[in-house]
């Protein structure tokens, strides 16, 4: 008896190296994983939850929990609601479920990027008057980037004798645009060395 802690310990100290060892694995290869299925399950769910697909995330996790040890079980539960949390856009949530797996919370910055993420496309569950205030508020915010681009078009084109209006408003689309583009980018970029991080 006075050997089962320690061996438990290992147990889930193995389970955490075989997710570390799975994560470079593509989502196919997780699939077909059997000897590490709890494992290869979780981070399916992760990654179906980066994506914000709540119901694909909780069916991996279902797996996960289906399949793992009984002392494995609470960890993945742990994981499931962060994850949950995260696809369902609940920023409250994330952070004390972060807090409760031992990790670092999000930053106050990725908090806010989140709860504006839950105003403009809330999650299939949130019910139909929050997706139609979405799209009034996506609708809201394209004018007003259009509105911003047409402005600094203006005065940008102002010294040189200005512009029509018409024109300004295409070239402010085109600069709108262009500046979308660039934060996509750098976003991508970021998210991709942070994944590195977690990976190394």
């Amino acid at each position: 008896m006075a050997q089962r802690p320690r061996q438990i310990k290992m147990q889930q100290t193995s389970a955490l190296a075989s997710m570390q060892q799975l994560e470079s694995r593509s989502d196919e290869e997780l699939e077909r994983e059997q000897k590490y299925r709890a494992a290869a399950q979780a981070i399916l769910g992760a990654r179906a939850a980066e994506r914000y697909d709540a119901k694909a995330s909780r069916e991996h996790f279902r797996r996960a929990l289906a399949a793992a040890r009984p002392q494995e079980r609470m960890a993945i539960r742990r994981m499931a609601d962060a994850s949950l949390a995260l696809a369902e856009r609940r920023p409250e949530d994330l952070k004390a479920a972060v807090e409760r797996l031992g990790q670092a919370p999000p930053s106050s910055r990725q908090l806010l990027a989140l709860r504006v993420m839950g105003l403009l496309a809330p999650p299939p569950s949130a019910g139909m008057w929050p997706r139609i205030r979405g799209i009034l508020l996506v609708i809201l915010l394209i004018v007003a980037l259009l509105l911003l681009g047409t402005g600094i078009v203006q005065l940008v084109a102002l010294p040189f004798g200005g512009i029509s209006l018409v024109t300004s408003v295409w070239v402010g689309l085109l600069v709108v645009l262009v500046a979308l583009g660039v934060l996509v980018v750098v976003g991508r970029r970021r998210q991709a060395r942070a994944q590195a991080a977690r990976a190394g």
